[in-house]
């Protein structure tokens, strides 16, 4: 896996709700998770340099928003290897249409194809046992209700993840 590289960002939905996940698989095997980056599901990553978002790119997001706010239920753990998620297939139709606006910029880079399934990841890069022991744990969390009010843009930067705006999803 490419390490993303400084100026790369995110339309990410933050999840607080499911940090008990983050913690769990932190408590497992901290190399699992990544410190400092909040529960939460990409609608697309990698989005725009950081350098080339201004408010008209802003404006041609805000256009492909749902109305909010969107509820969801995480209740299903999926495991593949040493990743561990958890399905957010309320939050695929606002994906969708994200991914719509900027078709040139596929997310993960098109290793999980042109249109993955939003998901949260709660541990990347476990061994078996690990991710095992993750899903499992995780399961027992869940369901976990929670509500999106807004969609958050993020970039990379040499001192870690960073918010760059706040997207309301108005209804």
């Amino acid at each position: 896996m490419t390490m993303p590289r400084w100026g790369t960002t995110a339309v990410l939905a933050l999840i607080p709700q499911a940090r008990p996940l983050l913690s769990l698989a932190a408590e497992v095997d901290p190399r699992v998770v990544r410190p400092g980056v909040p529960a939460h599901a990409a609608l697309l990553y990698p989005w725009l340099p950081a350098d080339r978002i201004d408010e008209r790119e802003l404006d041609r997001l805000r256009a492909a928003l749902p109305p909010g706010p969107v509820r969801l239920r995480l209740a299903e753990v999926e495991r593949h290897d040493g990743f561990v998620a958890v399905a957010v297939p309320e939050l695929e139709a606002a994906a969708t249409a994200v991914r719509a606006v900027y078709p040139d910029h596929v997310p993960y880079g098109g290793r999980f194809g042109a249109n993955p399934p939003v998901h949260l990841t709660v541990a990347l890069g476990a061994g078996p046992d690990t991710a095992a022991a993750v899903a499992d744990r995780a399961g027992a969390l869940l369901p976990i209700d929670a509500e999106v009010t807004a969609l958050h843009v993020v970039a990379l930067t040499p001192a870690g993840w960073r918010e760059l705006t706040e997207l309301p999803l108005v209804p």
